[in-house]
C-alpha cells in the first residue's frame, strides 16, 4: 500500500468495539463528523459475524478506511503471515495492526506478507495496560518495543501504534523513529484515551504533526454518538 492509510495528517479513528447489531448505527452517526479518519474493527466482531461481513457493514455507510486489529496479530509462525494477509485482503480490509512480540523473523515475514497484499501496516510494540514492561512488573523486556519499531521501520513500515496514556514513552518513540526515518516521514496512532486515562491534547503535544487518536467507548457508549465524536475531534488543529 503506497498511499497513506488516512488521507489527513491528524484524525480520530473510531474503535468499533460494539455488538454487530450496533455497528452500522455507529458508523452512520460518526462518519459525518469532520475529523473522523477511519474505523478500527477487532476480533470480537470478526468472530461473531465474519470479517467480510463486518467490513461490508462499515463500507456500506462510508468510504473511510477500515483497519483490522486482530488483538494481537503477528505472533504466530512466519508462514501464517501470508494466510492472515490473504484473509484480510479478501475481506476488504484497508490496513492491519500487528503487535509482533514473537521474534524478528516472524515480524519481518508478517509485515512483508501484508505489504505484498497491498495492505497498510501499523506496527505496535507497547500496550496501554499497567505492568506491561519488565521494569513495571510485566513480562516484556524494556528494550523490546524499540527493537520491534526498528525492525518495522527497516521493513518499510511508516505507521506505528503507541500508548496514548503513556506520553513519556510516546516522546521517546517519536525521537527513535525520527532518527530512523526522518521527521515527518512516519505517523503515530494511539489508543488509551479517556477511560484508560489518556488525553488527546497531551498525546498531540508528544506525537508531533502526524497522529491519529483511536477512541472507542467514549464515542460508542455516548447517548449522542455524533456529539461525542465532535467533542473528540476538537483537539485536531
Amino acid at each position: 500500500m503506497t498511499e497513506r492509510i488516512i488521507a489527513t495528517d491528524r484524525s480520530v479513528i473510531v474503535a468499533a468495539d460494539v455488538e454487530a447489531s450496533k455497528l452500522s448505527e455507529l458508523v452512520k452517526k460518526t462518519c459525518v463528523v469532520e475529523g473522523i479518519g477511519g474505523y478500527k474493527v477487532g476480533l470480537e466482531l470478526a468472530l461473531e459475524k465474519g470479517l467480510p461481513e463486518v467490513v461490508a457493514r462499515v463500507k456500506d455507510n462510508t468510504a473511510l478506511p477500515v483497519i483490522y486489529d486482530h488483538q494481537k496479530a503477528g505472533n504466530d509462525i512466519p508462514d501464517m503471515g501470508s494466510k492472515f494477509a490473504q484473509v484480510c485482503k479478501g475481506s476488504g480490509v484497508d490496513a492491519v495492526i500487528l503487535f509482533p512480540f514473537a521474534g524478528a523473523k516472524t515480524e519481518r515475514d508478517w509485515i512483508h506478507a501484508c505489504q505484498d497484499k497491498d495492505l497498510g501496516v501499523l506496527v505496535g510494540a507497547h500496550m496501554t495496560q499497567p505492568e506491561f514492561l519488565y521494569s513495571e512488573g510485566g513480562s516484556v523486556a524494556d528494550q523490546a518495543p524499540e527493537k520491534i519499531f526498528t525492525i518495522a521501520a527497516e521493513a518499510g513500515v511508516r505507521d506505528f501504534v503507541v500508548p496514548g496514556n503513556k506520553t513519556e514513552y510516546v516522546q521517546g518513540y517519536k525521537q527513535l523513529l525520527g532518527g530512523l526515518l526522518g521527521e515527518g516521514n512516519f505517523t503515530l496512532y494511539a489508543p488509551g484515551f479517556i477511560t484508560q486515562g489518556g488525553e488527546i491534547s497531551d498525546f498531540a503535544k508528544a506525537a508531533g504533526d502526524k497522529w491519529h487518536a483511536i477512541v472507542g467507548s467514549a464515542i460508542y457508549k455516548a447517548v449522542d454518538m455524533t456529539a461525542a465524536a465532535r467533542q473528540m475531534t476538537q483537539n485536531i488543529k
